[in-house]
């Protein structure tokens, strides 16, 4: 029998309308794979076994009757940064101890009306701050993804001889895994890891600077952050306000257009959500995209990038070349201060976002000879070192003396970034071709990157101006670099021109092939 979590979205929703499989079938298959395979990947943080298998007994018996929604009976992992209404919601944090929310986030509420089915809570960078998904109070999630190299390696071959088969000597050239573990990106990185594992058929992630993008590339995986507004915030814990955005991580484009159409809505709960029609993204898929423009920022081409990850780029120049687009060459003056000014906008909103933990109403609370020792003991056992790190940076950037010169400046130069997309797709660009990450997966605990946290911030450089200008970007597989890990390219389109992002990317995924993980785990 097929495995049935090797089944993409759309294969299985196919499948399940034609009742070949049932959702309790499905749903059964991926809590078997996580049960074998999350203790070595620690992708989810909690599994709701008995709630996914009432939902796709539901979900059945809709389907009998030729009812359900556009996800019926899709098993999907959701990130522990959205609100479940009676179920683990802690961002991953120890601050957050025990806390099971009384309401739905927006999005899940969106899924569940489709019929969708939740395995689990997914595990993620401490309030979604990281690059890496090491700083989650649970540990780390793993890549599945290896490196590889070729070993060439001494083999005992035979031959027919007179007296029967001789051993002679010989040698032939082996892929083998390297051990070493890597990171699957973050924030979003149980998501990315439980996708590109088969241990669900799609995730939510949130994309703050990159974290949806950034993971989506190291695993090989499709993640698309949407235009800011696209999608409700309400229900999903904050950590930059006007930078975060829900998305899906997927396998393919067609599964990620899926999951953003069942995501996305107005929401008069969040005012910052666009009461704008959701299109049928899926419809995009296969539209040729002869005659776009395809737009090159020089300003991507940073100091140091590897010549693998440039190669990458002119392979996906080539391929969307031969597909009819023009390509241009564009300039996006600001791009160099994108990454500092993000620094300082971003932790900025998490210091006033995270003042509301304090021990009082819910999760920990550490015992202090008076309310104000209650609070500061409960912060300081509660934050992760991240965490702390963001929150003193914000508090400083907010501070009298330091507003105007540091946070003021900031917002500026995040009106002068929007102001360059603004003006390249006045002139008639439609989508803008750039590398995803500055390189492949990196490795769990990696000394340079603990050593200097700037360099670690810097895995955002191609991805921040997107969430500083408020536009959807869209990152997905393209190759493979020397050592066989993922790379992804990123695209990134007009607001709420999503549709284009899903046409365009689609014709990458077509020239550049999927992409699997070795099984090890």
């Amino acid at each position: 029998m097929t495995d049935l979590t090797q089944l993409t979205i759309s294969q299985a929703r196919t499948k399940l309308r034609s009742r070949e499989i049932t959702a309790t079938e499905i749903t059964e298959a991926y809590l078997s794979a996580i049960e074998r395979a999350n203790p070595a990947l620690n992708a989810y943080v909690v599994v709701t076994d008995d709630k996914a298998r009432d939902m796709a007994k539901a979900s059945d018996a809709k389907l009998a009757k030729g009812e359900g929604g556009s996800l019926e009976g899709i098993p999907l992992g959701i990130k522990d940064l959205f609100g479940t209404e009676g179920v683990h919601t802690q961002a991953c944090s120890h601050v957050l101890d025990g806390f099971m929310p009384r309401y739905e986030s927006t999005v899940t509420a969106n899924l569940w009306a489709d019929g969708a089915v939740m395995l689990g809570k997914l595990n993620m960078d401490e309030f979604a701050m990281g690059s890496s998904n090491e700083t989650s109070y649970y540990g780390p999630v793993i890549n599945p993804w290896r490196r590889s190299r070729l070993d060439t390696v001494v083999m005992p071959t035979t031959h027919q001889g007179e007296g029967g088969f001789v051993s002679a000597g010989g040698t032939r050239t082996a892929r083998t895994l390297d051990n070493a573990q890597l990171v699957p990106g973050g924030s979003s990185g149980g998501s990315a890891s439980a996708v590109s594992a088969f241990l669900c058929a799609g995730a939510t992630a949130t994309d703050t600077g990159g974290s949806i993008r950034q993971p989506a590339a190291f695993t090989g995986t499709v993640g698309i952050k949407p235009t800011y507004g696209r999608c409700s915030r309400w229900g999903i814990v904050a950590f930059a306000s006007s930078l975060d955005q829900a998305g899906p991580i997927a396998r393919d484009v067609r599964d990620a257009a899926i999951l953003l159409k069942s995501m996305a809505s107005v929401d008069p709960k969040d005012t910052t959500s666009v009461d704008l029609p959701v299109p049928d993204y899926e419809a995009a898929i296969g539209r040729p995209i002869k005659g776009m423009k395809v737009g090159i920022p020089k300003e991507y081409r940073v100091d140091g990038m590897p010549a693998e990850i440039e190669a990458l780029w002119q392979r996906g120049i080539g391929w969307l070349k031969d597909a009819g687009a023009e390509i241009v060459d564009i300039s996006l003056p600001h791009t160099k201060y994108a990454l500092p000014a993000y620094y300082i906008v971003a932790p900025a909103e998490a210091s006033s976002n995270l003042a509301r933990y304090d021990g009082v109403r819910y999760g920990l609370r550490v015992p202090g000879k008076d309310i104000v020792d209650m609070y500061e003991k409960t912060r300081a056992a509660g934050f992760g070192r991240e965490v702390k790190r963001r929150i003193m940076i914000g508090t400083y950037v907010l501070s009298a003396g330091y507003y105007d010169a540091y946070y003021l400046q900031a917002q500026k130069v995040r009106t002068l970034i929007k102001r360059d997309f603004e003006n390249v797709f006045a002139a008639g660009v439609d989508v803008i071709l750039t590398p995803a990450t500055p390189s492949a997966a990196f490795g769990i605990a990696d000394e340079d990157m603990a050593a200097d946290p700037v360099k670690m911030y810097l895995n955002d450089i191609f991805t921040v101006t997107v969430n500083m200008a408020g536009l959807p970007g869209i990152a997905v597989p393209a190759g493979l670099d020397a050592k066989g890990l993922p790379l992804g390219l990123q695209l990134i389109g007009r607001p709420f021109d999503e549709e284009t992002l899903f046409q365009t990317a689609h014709v990458i995924e077509q020239a550049a092939g999927t992409f699997q993980p070795d099984k090890w785990w």
